[in-house]
């Protein structure tokens, strides 16, 4: 009994200094010097650039705050986080802290003093951030206006508020590490992965995350957006949101404008176009188009799938005069759209994704493309929440996925009314 005992003590204490070992080992946190050759001023313009690239504002940016001076609450399953200033106040934002102490909170996902950061900050992804395209950030960061505005704690349930256990979560999923090129890839198609799966940190939505809300950098199978009621559809299969069979010039205009032929963004993604990818140069938008067409194409053939049963007579009935009612105006008779103003619904693969999350969303509570310098009017849909009620919004969102060649499952009522309550 005395000899089990020592085992399990021995291996207790084996797996703390394994567990303090992987949160404690950095490297690579002198400080640096500009670029050779570049001066201040480039090193600030490129910075900025980066900072888009990264989206850092919209999560930065309470509303209706000072930009960048944090405040924002990210609401996830295990309770409210806020994010913190990255002006350069120097009592409550960045004002005092180094490239090096930037670079450990980018690459080891560390704060200046040492606290394990959460990775609602999406280090597992800026981990890929080069050192130099780092400090560009943290360089341009430097130059916003001061803005005194104290960090909010965070409310998070115990024990992960913990720093224990954060200590954990980063042992089990957590690794740093600087992209790399392959070295069979061109350059475009380098820079394109470098973008997505770092600085973009696209799996950060597009990827399925376990019961303690991990996710892998290199997954963009699609997932449900915790806590927001959003579907962020697969990136690698070309029946939900996989660009395998667009043009590039189409993805281009989409992640640059927000909207492209028969599709437009919504929801979280419309604030990635509008703070981030609006703002990118047209040859890092093709790069990103270029990686993400090259992904192996998940989608399930037609005729593998099982045929989705038919809604009932009455539902059809039902789901078809609601749309006469309230849709035909605008998306047309037979669900063609407008060009340039209301996306088409026949053939509209967002109408037949497996995840009826977005559908539902939108009907509900409306859904607004972006207004960027490609697009600056853009057509939105308004909230049919207090209009229709479930059974109604159930059927006529079934009758636009059983219609015009659509052969997607009917919606239920349950499924409207789990959306309703992530808005309570």
């Amino acid at each position: 009994m005395k000899r089990l005992l020592g085992l399990l003590v021995l291996v207790a204490v084996l797996a703390v200094a394994w567990v303090a070992w992987v949160n404690l080992r950095e490297d690579g946190m002198q400080e640096t010097a500009l670029p050779s050759g570049a001066t201040a001023a480039e090193v600030v313009a490129r910075g900025e650039y980066l900072t888009r690239a990264g989206n850092c504002m919209t999560c930065h940016t309470d509303r209706g705050g000072t930009p960048y001076a944090g405040g924002r609450p990210i609401d996830t399953p295990f309770g409210m986080l806020y994010a913190s200033n990255l002006t350069p106040d120097a009592g409550t934002g960045l004002g005092r802290w180094s490239t090096a102490d930037f670079w450990r909170a980018m690459h080891h996902g560390r704060s200046r003093d040492g606290r394990l950061l959460y990775p609602a900050f999406p280090y597992p992804n800026y981990t890929q951030v080069r050192r130099e395209d780092a400090d560009a950030m943290f360089a341009y960061l430097r130059t916003l206006p001061p803005a005194r505005q104290p960090n909010r704690p965070h409310e998070l349930r115990w024990p992960y508020s913990t720093q224990s256990a954060l200590a954990v979560w980063r042992a089990l999923y957590f690794r740093s590490g600087e992209h790399r090129d392959e070295p069979a890839q061109s350059a475009e198609w380098n820079r394109g992965a470098y973008l997505v799966r770092g600085l973009g940190h696209c799996s950060a939505c597009h990827a399925t995350r376990n019961a303690l809300g991990a996710s892998d950098m290199m997954d963009l199978s699609g997932g449900l957006i915790p806590m927001q009621g959003w579907y962020a559809p697969s990136l690698a299969d070309s029946q939900e949101a996989g660009l395998q069979r667009w043009s590039t010039q189409l993805a281009v205009e989409l992640l640059g404008t927000g909207v492209a032929e028969g599709a437009s963004v919504l929801g979280p993604m419309a604030e990635v176009v509008l703070h981030s990818t609006q703002y990118l140069a047209p040859q890092d938008l093709q790069a990103m188009a270029v990686f993400l067409r090259s992904l192996p194409d998940d989608a399930v053939q037609p005729q593998a799938r099982s045929p989705a049963p038919p809604p009932s007579a009455a539902i059809a009935e039902h789901g078809a005069r609601l749309y006469g009612q309230h849709c035909a105006q605008c998306h047309g008779e037979q669900g063609r759209g407008v060009a340039g103003a209301y996306p088409p619904l026949a053939g509209n693969r967002a109408v037949a994704l497996p995840v009826t999350a977005n559908l539902v969303q939108v009907v509900l509570y409306g859904g607004f493309p972006p207004a960027t310098a490609g697009h600056p009017r853009p057509f939105g849909m308004p909230p049919y929440a207090t209009v229709l009620s479930d059974a109604d919004i159930a059927a006529v969102l079934t009758h636009l996925r059983t219609s015009w060649g659509n052969a997607a499952p009917p919606v239920t009522e349950l499924e409207v009314a789990q959306q309703r309550d992530t808005r309570r």
